[in-house]
């Protein structure tokens, strides 16, 4: 799966082809990573995002939400840290005239010795069958160790250099092990230089009296600024959790890969307050937690691994990254960070407000903690679309493109298909339609041969088929069939909701 192009376009023309991305403004050649989620995109993106608001909000009660603003005082963003250290390293090629993040081409680089290591383990494991030792294995065979050994020794040296903010040493790293353009391999590169990420606007009617404002580039901001109303209005007891989801914006100078890397893109996070000196136990369990709700959407848990920060942000006590595999290799989709009290001082500090709590357990107030899970639902979005999408070659030798995704995050959960369009089975059709709207995103299909309607709604990834036939007329039956097994049963017109619910209740794929 690494590395794989091939697929990874694939994804991105399915994506265009069956109505769920498009480019932004596209008649007008598009806007470099900005794109417009379409018919079926945006009922994915709102299923994966209801999917974690459920299972975040619903199934914690000392879990609430809330929508805050995208505008915000700026000194919000004084308090924070990102006006004065919001930066990426950024390198450019003289030869290419290309820009990149320094510290992705050095990962990237990092992330070939990984895969070296566990191409050995790979082939070790087919040599030694069952008998096969895989933790002695990487313990002992030279090659593994050498690669792990420097996979981890370029991480830690970049990590320290990142943190001196020693830029030159960023650069001689890349030069001295010997990384290339990877578009034309040229290693003629710059010095490396810090960019500010945030999207600067005016807020005022007049340009002589206008505020100079920002467009938030993270969405945590708004519950920290917002934790004291809250927990008073909530008679919110710690430790409990404020959730949000909503659009963030960032300069970004290198976003590539489809959507992986984009400048308005779309967070889901919480913050998790607690008492000081309770984080650590809070962080392990968030980041079990979040893994499991990960592992519920059945993707296959070889494709999730957790990354452990080498270098943590200055706020920071202890920071993960729950990494998938995406068509371009491992990639952080989801981070969990113990925060500890940084953002709340910050903000004390910066607006004269005491932003505590009173403990009436311990009969003291405190600044809590806080645990921070924050994932990118475009990331996420991407991570369900590329793992779904598969190229299956049946028993008599034709190949059928399908899109396995979960059904619980199926943009169109049931098509409905009559037979033929006469002898009132259109008409029998729309009734069904009629009964299922109310509970499901259901449509109706009526164009071409029934077998390629089938192929049509694999591809769009609808997880059930409807058939309307004549029996249906004598005696109130119809066909049912399943997507990922494109097995058929015949089932009464009563029953098809309940047959629908039991694979797409939330109930269902949460508890499970």
């Amino acid at each position: 799966m690494a590395n794989n192009d091939d697929q990874f376009k694939k994804v991105v023309s399915h994506a265009k082809e069956y109505g769920y991305i498009f480019a932004s403004s596209e008649i007008y050649d598009g806007l470099s990573a900005v794109y417009d989620y379409a018919q079926n995109g945006v009922e994915l993106k709102k299923n994966i995002r209801e999917y974690w608001w459920r299972s975040m909000v619903y199934m914690h009660q000392n879990i609430v939400g809330i929508d805050s603003a995208i505008l915000m005082h700026p000194t919000t963003w004084k308090a924070s840290g990102h006006v004065d250290a919001f930066n990426d390293p950024l390198i450019d090629n003289k030869d290419s005239k290309k820009r990149y993040r320094a510290d992705v081409l050095i990962e990237d680089y990092a992330e070939k010795l990984n895969q070296k290591a566990q191409k050995e383990i790979e082939k070790a494991k087919g040599r030694f069958g069952d008998s096969f030792d895989e933790a002695q294995f990487v313990a002992t065979n030279p090659r593994v160790v050498r690669y792990l050994e420097e996979q981890r020794t370029v991480l830690e040296r970049m990590a320290r250099s990142l943190e001196k903010e020693d830029l030159a040493d960023v650069k001689a790293l890349i030069e001295e092990l010997g990384i290339a353009d990877p578009e034309t391999g040229s290693k003629n590169w710059t010095e490396v230089r810090q960019f500010n990420l945030m999207f600067g606007t005016k807020l005022g009617a007049s340009a002589e009296s206008a505020m100079d404002l920002y467009l938030r580039p993270e969405t945590a901001q708004g519950i920290f600024v917002n934790f004291l109303n809250v927990q008073k209005s909530g008679r919110m007891k710690i430790p409990f959790g404020i959730a949000q989801t909503g659009k963030a914006f960032r300069n970004e100078i290198v976003a590539r890969q489809f959507i992986f890397r984009m400048r308005e893109f779309e967070q889901m996070e919480m913050q998790f307050f607690v008492r000081p000196g309770e984080e650590l136990k809070w962080y392990e369990y968030w980041k079990e937690t979040r893994l499991k709700w990960h592992l519920s959407l059945g993707m296959g848990e070889e494709n999730y691994r957790f990354h452990d920060h080498e270098k943590l942000a200055h706020y920071a006590n202890a920071a993960a990254d729950i990494e998938f595999n995406f068509p371009f290799g491992f990639k952080e989709l989801e981070g969990i960070h113990s925060r500890t009290d940084f953002d709340l001082k910050a903000h004390e500090k910066f607006s004269g407000k005491k932003l505590q709590f009173f403990d009436p357990e311990l009969n003291e107030s405190y600044v809590p903690y806080v645990v921070e899970t924050s994932i990118g639902l475009d990331r996420m979005f991407l991570a369900v679309l590329s793992n779904s999408l598969q190229d299956e070659t049946l028993e008599d030798g034709s190949v059928r493109t399908v899109l396995k995704l979960p059904a619980i995050l199926a943009p169109v959960k049931a098509a409905v298909l009559p037979l033929v369009k006469k002898d009132g089975l259109p008409e029998i059709a729309q009734k069904i339609i009629d009964d299922l709207q109310w509970d499901y995103n259901v449509i109706y299909d009526e164009k071409d041969a029934v077998g390629r309607r089938y192929r049509r709604q694999d591809a769009a990834g609808t997880p059930f088929c409807i058939t309307v036939d004549h029996q249906t007329i004598e005696d109130n039956t119809v066909t049912i069939r399943y997507r990922d097994t494109m097995e058929q049963e015949r089932i009464s017109i009563a029953a098809i909701s309940e047959k629908m619910k039991e694979t797409i209740s939330f109930k269902h794929w949460l508890s499970e």
